[in-house]
């Protein structure tokens, strides 16, 4: 994927994972730490997406790289928040 397509995918997956996901306001957020959480969670997602199905992942723009993204940013989310506690 290109650069472009990963920031575009990351601010949309990150913004559905927070908004599943909803937290204090003391989190840090912002267009680039959402952007970050999106990207960051293409990768686990598709981490996860290759272990369970045994393929696919986060491949471009597509439906199914935007739920793979959000369901890796809400694990993230939820990572991040049992290390917090």
């Amino acid at each position: 994927m290109s650069i472009l397509i990963w920031i575009v995918v990351g601010l949309i997956a990150g913004v559905l994972a927070k908004a599943i996901m909803p937290g204090s306001r003391d989190e840090p957020g912002g267009w680039l730490g959402t952007i970050a959480l999106g990207i960051v969670g293409a990768v686990i997602g598709g981490f996860l997406s290759s272990l369970v199905l045994g393929g696919g992942g986060a491949n471009g723009l597509n439906l199914g790289s935007i739920l793979v993204s959000v369901v890796g940013a809400c694990v993230l989310i939820g990572i991040l928040r049992m290390i917090r506690r």
